[in-house]
């Protein structure tokens, strides 16, 4: 698709900065992101630095096969790496991408931090790469999870089981959800109006 290049590339809002995740973001994710809570429910289980260099690693590979742009989510008043989150699974030919391996360090969660990053991300799917669909997807037992993607404005699709292999060995099935671009306006503003009111529940945190 014509303007659809997953080359890396800075998100910068209020709240949070998306990075290009790069090597130099392993100290920063793993002061946040080694606790076992965070990886309960997703397939990669990362719980020591090793875990990490390997998540980290795997997912620049993924960016240089074309399919994916991996992010580092850095606080803009602290200059904290406070998670990371990635577009995936992208399909030029159909103009599909996916949000998706989103983490927040604990205390970060809750926040207009992911409520403004998928603000971002969205923008970016469907203004500037012109997608005529962006997915979401997360595991069936993952309720909060499930019940944010829904507070974003996304629809819920359907099931797909035995969808994965966690890293453990179990087998997840997997809840999948959609936007679609003329939908898209509406959840902006939601967005947009979340992030004026801060002390209301935030969509997506």
């Amino acid at each position: 698709m014509a303007g659809m290049d997953l080359i890396p590339v800075t998100l910068e809002g209020m709240h949070v900065r998306l990075e290009p995740l790069s090597p130099a973001h392993l100290d920063g994710l793993c002061a946040v992101g080694l606790d076992p809570e965070l990886w309960r429910l997703t397939v990669s289980r990362v719980h020591d630095r090793a875990a990490m260099e390997r998540y980290l690693a795997e997912a620049l590979e993924e960016q240089r096969a074309g399919t994916a742009l991996p992010f580092a989510t850095v606080s803009r008043a602290t200059g904290q790496v406070i998670g990371s989150t990635r577009f995936g699974n992208a399909s030029r030919p159909h103009r599909r991408v996916e949000i998706g391996w989103t983490w927040l360090g604990r205390p970060f969660q809750r926040t207009a931090a992911n409520t403004e990053a998928k603000l971002l991300m969205l923008r970016c799917a469907f203004e500037t790469w012109g997608c005529i669909r962006v997915e979401l997807k997360t595991s069936t037992l993952n309720l909060r999870s499930r019940a944010a993607i829904l507070r974003l404005g996304a629809r819920e699709e359907g099931v797909l089981r035995h969808h994965m292999i966690n890293e453990d060995g179990s087998l997840r099935d997997s809840v999948f959800f959609s936007i679609l671009a003329e939908e898209w306006p509406e959840v902006r503003r939601r967005l947009e109006a979340a992030l004026e009111r801060p002390t209301a529940p935030v969509p997506g945190a």
